[in-house]
């Protein structure tokens, strides 16, 4: 009766460990599937404002820059961007006239407004717009700071890393003409190196026969194209 019932018992936890294995078996992918996501929204976040970045160094420079520290100095400490600037001039304007009854294309001729290109600080410029938004921690969407603008160039996983997106620019014959473009990327392989190998493995096999990017990206280095993969 004793032996039958530490076979019972025996019987007993090697169920539960087999349940325990196939549960885990089950719950793996579903788990990396996860973590790839959530890693793949960070990644985006990221990419999307270092676009916004180089847009704007584009029209400041005419060109991309394949450095982060170009860019971010550039844009960060020199007042470049030209701007169109207005300004209304209302001891030229008559008692009897309103000038929001009139174009103004009219209202430059009349002498009444003043246009001209001022040269203004490119990060400014992009937070007055609201074109540098980020979510903190209390769901409050705000601007993004120096600080975190500096940090755009890290790639946000694995945690307790600080490796750099890659970052390329140069130029494409487009018509006759060379056309500026630029692509920042993450290797798949870097941005999961600390997950699961098997479904890294796999992750990448998969994209590889869909023949798709390996990693996430904007821009890219042969056609003048700014979109990312994962939008």
């Amino acid at each position: 009766m004793k032996g039958k019932t530490i076979l019972q018992i025996g019987l007993g936890v090697v169920i539960i460990a087999l349940a325990v294995v196939l549960y885990n078996s089950m719950m793996t992918p579903v788990r990396f599937d996860n973590e790839y996501n959530k890693r793949r929204e960070a990644c985006a976040e990221k990419l999307k404002a270092i676009r916004t970045l180089e847009e704007a160094y584009k029209v400041t420079y005419a060109s991309y820059t394949g450095s982060f520290d170009t860019l971010f100095n550039r844009l960060m400490n020199e007042d470049s961007m030209k701007v169109i600037s207005k300004s209304i001039n209302y001891d030229k304007i008559p008692a009897d006239v309103d000038i929001n009854e009139m174009s103004e294309l009219e209202a430059i001729k009349l002498g009444y407004v003043t246009r001209g290109e001022i040269l203004i600080n490119p990060i400014a410029k992009l937070r007055e717009d609201g074109k540098l938004p980020i979510t903190d921690a209390t769901g409050h969407v705000r601007q993004m700071t120096d600080e975190e603008i500096l940090n755009l160039r890290y790639v946000p996983y694995p945690r307790g890393q600080k490796n750099d997106f890659k970052l390329e620019a140069g130029f494409v014959e487009q018509s006759g003409y060379n056309v500026p473009v630029f692509m920042c990327s993450v290797d798949m392989n870097d941005l999961l190196s600390d997950m699961d190998h098997q479904q890294v493995v796999n992750k990448v096999a998969e994209l590889e026969h869909a023949k798709k990017f390996i990693g996430w990206k904007v821009g890219d280095m042969t056609q003048p194209i700014v979109d990312g993969n994962f939008e």
